[in-house]
């Protein structure tokens, strides 16, 4: 099948967030909001995923016309368009507790993610007013996480120390391999999910539940945490922002967040019925 068949099939575009879909200032590019309502135009389902919560997503819906399911927690949570419940994975508590002193010890922040509550022992962690902000979402500050780390869908630490946060992420990877999925979702950022909980199965799982199959989907992203949907992916495709681990992951390169990347890989590899 010539690349120009495959694109001209594509079915379902499933696209990560941060960094990919919006700029860094989290909005979205208004080229993005017209390529978005070119796919509904051209019958195409778009799907979201992220390490975002469910309901940190929630502003983008609208103006982007979505009204699929969508993929939080790396797909730690699958949620309908009506935000029920459709998918849940759970951190196996040791894991979660092993998690939690790691980052710690290392001087992260660490938070946890439990249902629909975001648990912080600091509301002066050096992320946690952004996150809030960008997610639009709250917190609790408690004095240990105790219960939670039994019901956590994500487990996430932050800090100014970029090298910190990878020498966790790679500890992590090592102690919980096969218990637990670890994976930077951005320099300042290390995300702890359930070992299916990865952008992969959610991507495999939001293509079961609109009915579409793998080779028929569209990826796009920007992080090491987006490879494994990139490798599964109809169309893959890396952001110009993305690293070169992420580039060589995907079989198209396009622009970056902060210019109309999104949108011109959309309309030359998903809606564009010839190759370029």
């Amino acid at each position: 099948m010539s690349g120009a068949e495959r694109r001209s099939a594509i079915r379902l575009v499933v696209s990560d967030i941060d960094g990919t879909l919006v700029r860094h200032d989290k909005t979205l590019h208004p080229e993005t909001i017209a390529a978005a309502r070119q796919l509904r135009e051209a019958g195409i389902l778009f799907c979201l995923v992220s390490s975002r919560p469910p309901r940190g997503m929630d502003m983008y819906l609208a103006p982007l016309g979505i009204d699929t399911p969508r993929a939080g927690f790396n797909g730690g949570a699958i949620v309908g368009a009506d935000d029920a419940m459709l998918e849940e994975l759970v951190i196996p508590g040791d894991a979660a507790r092993q998690a939690v002193k790691d980052m710690e010890s290392a001087g992260l922040d660490a938070w946890v993610f439990a249902g629909n509550g975001w648990y912080v022992k600091s509301a002066n962690g050096p992320y946690v007013a952004h996150e809030a902000e960008v997610t639009r979402n709250t917190f609790v500050v408690v004095e240990d996480f105790g219960e939670h780390l039994d019901h956590a869908n994500k487990i996430m630490a932050s800090s100014k120390n970029f090298d910190a946060v990878a020498a966790v992420e790679s500890d992590l990877q090592a102690r919980l391999a096969g218990v637990a999925s670890v994976n930077r979702s951005s320099p300042y950022y290390v995300d702890v999910t359930h070992p299916d909980a990865n952008k992969g199965h959610a991507a495999l799982a939001l293509a079961k539940i609109v009915g579409v199959p793998p080779e028929a989907m569209a990826c796009l992203g920007d992080m090491p945490v987006d490879i494994s949907m990139l490798k599964i992916a109809g169309v893959s495709i890396a952001m110009g922002n993305a690293p070169d681990s992420v580039k060589a992951a995907a079989r198209f390169v396009t622009g970056t967040n902060d210019e109309a990347g999104w949108a011109d890989a959309v309309r030359r590899y998903v809606l564009s019925p010839t190759d370029s």
